[in-house]
């Protein structure tokens, strides 16, 4: 059905069909959970749970130990603790990440320029122009494998296929299994050829397929499909009817295998967001407000440090009875200063009733811009709203903030709206990010 990477191919048809094996889908296995044990031998052999710890949080990544008795990611924290009591609960260190997560894009890319990074722990990678340089797709494969283990710690599972949807599918069969005393090694990387694509692919679940959600697959499961194969044996007609056009025609195509899309390198950013859900919903206007101006400052910082400015602003209010809600407002000048940014979501803030109780609320910019070639107005932000408002160049004032912030930490310096008895109650990416602790 699939071929597992092991070597040299040595006859003439092996070297052609590996030639036009092109496309690596490489995934870091357990990853936040994998660096939390790097940096603490301690919790070796012991079930690792990364998310929000409290009745609200849900599970970001877990360990080998702990999916042994059934959490998965994106798993409610509380049903994780039921089905695994003795796990180990960790908040999470998003900066930590990055940094691994920046150390194992530089591998990737020392080898093709073509990396389309997907994910923190995850890329595409296009090798077909550089097998002279590293050999071929399964080598390129094991040489990636080998050196993200030696220079990170970490171990990689990949896999090989002529489109981005078949080796996405592989490097998932290609990880280790789970089990109580630690993960039980996979083939680590696997290869599907053209002739085996939908032998590989037929046999998976439906909901293996990128767009097949709870909701689609209950539609779905009306005509008695399970399995990829199941979908691509009903009419497209079916689908479409079922489906709409869109999707429809999008998911037929791919329960045969045809996935088109490219590896694109250097994707731009479309936006930048912040969201937190609360331990207590908030009924009261003015405490969402404050959580406005927080959530701003936040996005505004990211912003800064990757050069960029937005012309919307958007911001989401999830109910306690789960009703969610987006509302957005564009403008035509460029926004980067949390001054600037929370005034908008302020304005959005205002048109909405948060007496039925607010549990999750975020804020974020898009219609993104790179700041060095756009002409700021003068003045932004500035007086437009609370906080810090205009960023900039170096030499702004959110620029001068934000070098008081790298020197001396986040909390050394804030929007005066957000300092309480615990000095500046400032929230930065990984703060919460999977629900309350408690």
């Amino acid at each position: 059905m699939c071929a597992i990477a092991s070597g040299g191919n040595d006859s003439l048809f092996d070297r052609q069909v590996t030639a036009a094996l092109t496309i690596v889908h490489v995934d870091i296995d357990a990853f936040y959970a994998a660096v939390e044990v790097l940096c603490d031998p301690s919790l070796r052999g012991r079930p690792v749970i990364v998310g929000g710890a409290g009745n609200r949080g849900v599970v970001a990544s877990c360990s080998y130990e702990a999916r042994a008795s059934g959490v998965r990611s994106a798993m409610p924290s509380a049903r994780a603790r039921r089905l695994c009591p003795d796990a180990v609960f960790l908040p999470g260190h998003f900066d930590l990440y990055a940094e691994y997560s920046q150390r194992f894009h530089a591998v990737l890319t020392s080898f093709t320029p073509l990396v389309e990074g997907i994910a923190l722990d995850e890329a595409f990678l296009d090798v077909g122009s550089v097998r002279r340089l590293f050999g071929d797709a399964p080598a390129i494969a094991e040489r990636i494998r080998d050196r993200v283990y030696a220079e990170l710690g970490l171990s990689v599972s990949a896999g090989i296929a002529t489109s981005k949807l078949v080796a996405k599918l592989a490097s998932v069969a290609a990880k280790p299994t789970p089990s109580p005393t630690g993960p039980v090694p996979g083939p680590g990387v696997i290869v599907v050829t053209p002739e085996d694509e939908l032998a590989f692919l037929h046999p998976l679940p439906v909901g293996a397929l990128w767009g097949v959600g709870p909701a689609t697959r209950g539609r779905l499961e009306r005509f008695g499909v399970q399995t990829v194969g199941d979908l691509s044996r009903l009419p497209v007609e079916t689908i479409v009817g079922a489906l709409g056009k869109s999707l429809g025609s999008h998911l037929h195509a791919l329960s045969w295998g045809r996935d088109p899309r490219p590896v694109v390198a250097d994707r731009a950013i479309k936006s930048i967001g912040h969201e937190e859900t609360y331990a207590k919903d908030h009924h009261d206007r003015e405490s969402l407000r404050r959580e406005v101006i927080r959530l701003s400052d936040a996005v505004a910082t990211r912003l800064l440090r990757q050069d960029l400015a937005a012309r919307t602003v958007i911001l989401r209010m999830r109910f306690a009875d789960f009703r969610t809600v987006t509302r957005s407002k564009t403008v035509a000048h460029l926004l980067s200063g949390g001054g600037a940014i929370a005034a908008l979501g302020l304005r959005l803030l205002d048109d909405l009733d948060p007496s039925p109780g607010v549990r999750l609320l975020g804020i974020s910019a898009s219609n993104l811009e790179a700041m060095s070639t756009n002409q700021m107005v003068l003045g932004d932000g500035l007086g437009q709203g609370p906080g810090f408002g205009r960023a900039g160049p170096s030499g702004s004032l959110v620029g001068a903030v934000d070098e008081v912030r790298r020197r001396f930490g986040d909390k050394a310096v804030g929007p005066a709206a957000l300092v309480g008895n615990d000095g500046v109650g400032v929230r930065r990416l990984g703060d919460r990010q999977w629900g309350p602790g408690s």
